[in-house]
């Protein structure tokens, strides 16, 4: 297990906005060996994309249609010449190293029920 990271105030955790989105189309970074490139449907009519270092632990084919927790008000950034607006939030059994043979599970938060994209996480 991973160290707790520090205490933050309620506030600071209030300003993070978690949504439902559903993925429509996965596919590997053209750049980078452990990341794919995902599209979203966050609810907001306007097409999302993330790149997310879940390549390995997930088929592109397989995230097709399945919901998702992202966090929606990350400030964009350029990830190896791809943007990626916002991040998928996971669950991993072990943190994360620089060694890509390191035994790991890393799991996709998802809703237990159907919830339409756009739905705010609380």
């Amino acid at each position: 297990m991973s160290e707790p990271k520090p205490t933050i105030a309620f506030d600071d955790f209030a300003r993070v906005d978690l949504r439902i989105a559903k993925i429509t189309h996965a596919e590997p970074h053209p750049n980078a060996d452990r990341l794919l490139k995902i599209q979203l449907d966050d609810g907001s009519g306007q097409p999302r994309q993330i790149c997310a270092g879940i390549k390995g632990h997930y088929e592109p084919g397989d995230l097709i249609g399945k919901s998702i927790v992202i966090v929606a008000n990350l400030q964009p950034r350029t990830i190896r010449g791809e943007e990626s607006r916002g991040m998928l939030l996971a669950a991993s059994d072990a943190p994360k190293t620089d060694d890509p043979d390191a035994p790991r599970k890393v799991i996709l938060l998802t809703p237990m029920s159907d919830i339409p994209p756009g739905s705010t996480v609380s």
